[in-house]
């Protein structure tokens, strides 16, 4: 079974249209393509890192305060969001393509 998967993945692998619609997801070499990666992937865990408890303080003291629904949505999302800090797995993609960005 394990002998099957792994000649399948290197069929996969070795197949040209993999191959192209892999190089069709490669972020382009220029300002844009260098600029995307590190403002959806980066800059969000960078501010995660730095602001994430003050921004996570702020909206549940928001949250203690009467809303309408969609401002307690929003201050719920913000804790979601920011209450575990920064995200590794984020992180790591944004290296992760920008390496592959750049080799």
């Amino acid at each position: 079974m394990r002998q099957k998967l792994k000649e399948k993945a290197q069929a996969i692998a070795k197949n040209p249209n993999t191959k192209k619609a892999l190089e069709s997801m490669k972020p382009e070499k220029n300002l844009w393509g260098i600029g995307g990666v590190i403002l959806f992937f980066l800059v969000p865990e960078f501010i995660a890192y730095i602001w994430g408890a003050d921004i996570t303080e702020f909206a549940k003291n928001q949250l203690l305060e009467p809303q309408n629904f969609f401002s307690t949505q929003y201050y719920e999302l913000l804790v979601m969001l920011f209450e575990d800090g920064m995200s590794f797995l984020n992180l790591a993609i944004g290296i992760a393509l920008l390496l592959w960005l750049f080799f």
